[in-house]
């Protein structure tokens, strides 16, 4: 991703793509929508321990990479990008 790209919105078109994406790897790595949002859950319940997490920004999901073994292809990968607002020094 290119920093201009944070700053361009995108198309309803390619918010839809993107969707779509998310759902085919999601199936491809047999993970459940249920099964997403009880590891969301599990990771903002940890977290939270340690940071004031934004929730309302929070982003988790599993993409595709490729694999550093040979004849793997690619394999899934758990991306989360978890805004904090404010650490718990005394955690």
């Amino acid at each position: 991703m290119k920093w201009s790209d944070l700053f361009q919105r995108k198309s309803s078109g390619d918010v839809a793509k993107d969707r779509l994406k998310m759902v085919l790897v999601s199936d491809r790595a047999s993970c459940s929508p249920e099964v997403m949002e009880r590891i969301k859950s599990d990771i903002l319940e940890v977290l939270s321990k340690y940071a004031e997490v934004d929730k309302d920004q929070l982003d988790i999901h599993i993409t595709q990479v490729d694999s550093d073994e040979k004849g793997r292809g690619t394999v899934p990968a758990l991306y989360a990008n978890i805004p904090i607002r404010n650490m718990h020094h005394n955690a």
